[in-house]
């Protein structure tokens, strides 16, 4: 699928690429590093990521070192129209994306991907690799393995690997330092508060905002929320996240009681209904319902449809449910990622980080895929480790270093004297 043909759209798109690539400083080391090495020459790769400017280096950079690559959105509200114009007419890099994709359009687009018989997947939310696992089975014979970027896929692909059901192995991506750090707590944290802002233009100072999960992400809302002026009430199933989030400052509360005078949801947990009917009958007047979870079914949208009278759109993104009894609440974005259906995601230095642990993990599956079991692997640390010590070089910052005597002593049991 290729969006309309637009001179203004195509521009907009080549430009947004070109600031991406001015500040994506660890890509472009890793891009001339596997340029280098030649490992990536022919070899063809098929993504799944939200097609926007940062994914659109991420692809060149593979594209630019050897690879043949295919790029389709894992959401159907989280691209940019003018990245996969631009890619497509300008680079010859074959996307298949738009964004308000229908289901079956979203579908269509993912086969698209695998009908190139891609060697090394890489994936977000887990849908392009369970397709190989259910509809296009003929590929297990081809996929050597593939990178898992978000808790939602990761979750999905534990499950396959515990069931016995994963047939490759897989690399997640998303649970590596550089990754859920950064890319979890401060591209989340800001982009979902750029999302929220740009769609409902309302203030956040002086607000309840609940926070649904006190994983990386949720923290990260938290916090931005939090600096924004925002009262924060966070509701979480984990007793140890729960006292982490009490003692960082925050309120801690059952969702029925914390919505009930609530500004803003805002879900981040990756599992379904977390804001469900029950909840929905709580809420306040007025309230303002978003995700930042990878799914659209965080906030229950039957229950939502169960309980109003009728709907409108009364802003871009912003949906406006009338209950029977009279009650306003407002949905965004459709209840997908508001940080990319009304925002344009992470920040990019972000995704430099997290893109470059996704361009060095499918090198490492190319090297090691043979001597790997079908499972779900951690990043290894030396990964990590480069990525990281890349951006210090970046950042203009240094470290110390262990003297030989201290790596002595904290690798020995001996006297502590």
């Amino acid at each position: 699928m290729v969006v309309a043909m637009s001179k203004d759209l195509l521009d907009k798109g080549i430009k947004r690429l070109e600031w991406a690539r001015e500040h994506m400083a660890v890509l472009g080391r890793i891009r001339n590093d596997l340029k280098k090495k030649k490992v990536l020459k022919g070899v063809k790769i098929g993504m799944a990521l939200h097609v926007e400017a940062k994914t659109g280096i991420l692809a060149l950079t593979l594209k630019e070192a050897g690879a043949d690559v295919r790029l389709a959105s894992c959401n159907p509200l989280s691209t940019d129209d003018s990245i996969p114009l631009a890619l497509n007419e300008r680079f010859n890099l074959p996307t298949f994306a738009k964004k308000g994709e229908t289901k079956k359009e979203y579908y269509s687009n993912l086969n698209s991907v695998l009908d190139h018989d891609p060697e090394i997947l890489i994936d977000d939310g887990g849908d392009l690799i369970a397709m190989v696992h259910t509809k296009r089975k003929e590929l297990l014979e081809v996929v050597k393995g593939a990178n898992e970027e978000t808790t939602t896929g990761v979750i999905r692909l534990k499950a396959m690997e515990k069931d016995g059901a994963l047939k490759f192995p897989v690399i997640n991506v998303n649970d590596a330092q550089m990754k859920h750090f950064f890319d979890n707590r401060y591209g989340t944290g800001q982009s979902t508060v750029d999302g929220i802002m740009s769609a409902t233009n309302l203030l956040i100072a002086g607000k309840k905002v609940v926070v649904a999960g006190y994983g990386w992400c949720g923290r990260g809302v938290a916090m931005r929320m939090d600096g924004m002026g925002a009262n924060v009430s966070v509701t979480e199933v984990d007793p140890v996240k729960a006292i982490e989030a009490k003692m960082d400052g925050f309120s801690v509360e059952p969702m029925l009681e914390a919505i009930t005078d609530a500004d803003f949801v805002v879900t981040t947990t990756g599992c379904k209904d977390v804001v469900a009917e029950k909840h929905l009958r709580a809420a306040k007047d007025g309230c303002v319902l978003s995700n930042a979870g990878h799914f659209d079914n965080e906030v229950s949208k039957s229950a939502l449809k169960k309980l109003s009278k009728g709907k409108r759109e009364v802003r871009d993104f912003v949906e406006e449910f009338t209950f029977k009894n009279g009650k306003k609440v407002y949905l965004l974005g459709d209840g997908r990622l508001i940080n990319l259906v009304a925002g344009q995601g992470h920040p990019v230095e972000i995704m430099d980080m997290s893109f470059g642990i996704q361009a060095m993990s499918a090198e490492y599956l190319l090297k090691n895929h043979g001597k790997m079991e079908n499972r779900v692997y951690e990043v290894p640390r030396q990964i990590d480790e480069r990525v990281a010590r890349i951006e210090l070089k970046h950042m203009g910052v240094n470290i110390d270093k262990l003297t030989k005597e201290q790596k002595d002593y904290i690798s020995g049991w001996g006297e502590g004297t």
